[in-house]
């Protein structure tokens, strides 16, 4: 039966213009061998079925030698032979057998054999987008992904992988497919920028809600497709690739944004054109007073919350998710080891961001003070609420007990700014002002670490770069223009002018503000 499998066949037609094929009597000898010269050679391989499908052959011919049929057929076979018992996987591999174009190799054995392995279809033509989809599956079974990592890689899989690489074959995957990808991003990005600016309302209206990628953001979208390009490489004897092309990418800088002070004159400048100098903004020690006296009057329920956030540096999540325990207002201290985070919209109760956030604090006495009136006033909402009132064991609750949803605060938050009519910071911006604030005051970057619960000092160092930055570089200025000899000094009334410029600016950085 295996030698009938390989055979020649030729084209010759006869008198009705019908090829005569494997029936040429051209193709073997007077005595039944093979002719040497006539016709090319051939074979036929039964191949494995799904239920209820008729039967099918694999046929392959244009082969120089009998030997080169045999091989083909035989790799065909190993082909089949990786299926095992499986019925499925064998009828998989029969498709990708019968999808080979004529006269093109088999797909290799190695590569089909990874594919069976690795729990993938048998198909050699699995795309990048399969890939992501596959593997996106295979890490929400995972407990050691946190769900928002898994947010956000289903967000840059589907925005941006899928629809610029997911139809390019994994095996094939290059650099250059994933720069011209981040190119598309960018130029994206500047065709709304430059939308934005035009003079014609419904050109602006057009790129109304669209979003534009940072460079954060890009080097975020490169981590996950690392990742997932890692996880095809790191399946052991399963791996899918041998090179990961995501690892060879160069972005531009993804820089934090330096914090800037909402000064006079970048207020006013935002009174007029909406224009925000930065996008990490820090109110003066005076406009953040200004909001806290206004939050005191307008909203008694978070008052302390934001007070809390202002004068310690806590993060949103910190704050919302305080237990009562944590709190020990009879020796001034506070310890975070939770927060309230959100998965989507929904809030979920979770240890700290990292170890170095588990951290306890001191209280300034009026931080105390402003807490213990909070516990008061708590406990008459409690005894106004009966049995009603839910016993969640947190320290900021609603006044009839529920938690802050953290969305709500923000929420608040900014109606607050609003409201007061100060220059818009977001609600994250306060830890940025308690940091701006401390370093002000004399604390040093390991103090001003250890308070934030940062892992890195050189995360704290982006956040205080400001109120006691701008003393040092007028200090340098003041002392570059002393160098400079003159044979004669400004007059008076300029020397004047200047020294009640500088007095003024130094007075909105007080070196040890009171926030409250």
């Amino acid at each position: 039966m295996a030698e009938r499998s390989v055979f020649k066949r030729c084209s010759c037609r006869a008198s009705d213009g019908r090829k005569l094929g494997t029936r040429c009597p051209n193709l073997r000898r007077a005595g039944g061998a093979w002719s040497p010269t006539h016709g090319r050679w051939a074979y036929q391989l039964e191949l494995p079925t799904r239920p209820g499908q008729a039967r099918r052959q694999l046929r392959r011919s244009t082969f120089d030698s009998r030997d080169a049929a045999t091989g083909d057929r035989d790799h065909a076979k190993a082909l089949l032979a990786l299926a095992g018992d499986d019925a499925g996987v064998a009828a998989e591999i029969a498709d990708v057998l019968l999808a080979a174009p004529s006269g093109a190799p088999l797909p290799d054995r190695e590569t089909i054999a990874r594919r069976v392995r690795a729990g993938l279809p048998a198909t050699v033509t699995t795309t990048v987008g399969e890939y992501l989809h596959s593997w996106l599956a295979s890490r929400r079974n995972s407990r050691s992904v946190q769900p928002n990592t898994l947010l956000a890689y289903e967000s840059h899989i589907r925005t941006h992988l899928v629809p610029h690489l997911g139809a390019i074959c994994l095996v094939k995957l290059r650099v250059e497919h994933i720069e011209a990808m981040f190119g598309a991003i960018a130029d994206h990005g500047t065709a709304i920028e430059i939308a934005r600016q035009s003079d014609d309302p419904a050109v602006r209206a057009s790129v109304r809600g669209m979003r534009t990628t940072s460079p954060a953001s890009m080097h975020r979208i490169r981590a996950t497709l690392r990742k997932a390009l890692n996880d095809a490489i790191r399946r052991g004897n399963n791996r899918l690739i041998d090179f990961n092309p995501a690892a060879h990418i160069e972005l531009p800088s993804g820089v934090r944004p330096k914090a800037r002070v909402w000064t006079a004159n970048a207020v006013q400048r935002w009174r007029d054109t909406g224009e925000r100098p930065s996008p990490v903004m820090v109110w003066t020690p005076q406009q953040a007073g200004a909001f806290l006296d206004h939050a005191e009057e307008h909203d008694i329920a978070l008052y302390p919350l934001f007070t809390l956030i202002l004068h310690r540096g806590l993060r949103r999540g910190e704050a919302v998710g305080l237990p009562d325990t944590a709190v020990d207002l009879d020796s001034a201290l506070l310890s975070v080891t939770q927060q309230i985070a959100t998965h989507g919209y929904t809030p979920v109760i979770k240890k700290v961001k990292s170890e170095s956030g588990n951290r306890i604090m001191a209280l300034a006495n009026i931080t105390r003070t402003v807490l213990r009136a909070h516990h008061a006033r708590r406990t008459r909402w409690k005894l106004a609420a009966g049995a009603a009132w839910p016993d969640t064991g947190l320290f900021f609750v609603q006044p009839d007990g529920r938690p802050w949803h953290p969305n709500a605060v923000t929420d608040r938050f900014e109606a607050l700014v609003r409201q007061a009519g100060l220059p818009p910071i977001r609600l994250h911006d306060l830890r940025h002002c308690a940091a701006t604030y401390l370093k002000a005051a004399g604390a040093d970057l390991k103090d001003i670490q250890e308070l934030l619960g940062h892992s890195s000092i050189a995360m704290t160092d982006v956040y205080t770069s400001v109120i006691a930055e701008l003393d040092v570089e007028r200090a340098k200025a003041e002392a570059a223009a002393t160098l400079l000899p003159r044979r004669r000094r400004p007059p008076a009334a300029y020397r004047n002018d200047l020294g009640q410029s500088v007095a003024a600016a130094t007075s909105c950085f007080p070196r040890s503000p009171d926030p409250s």
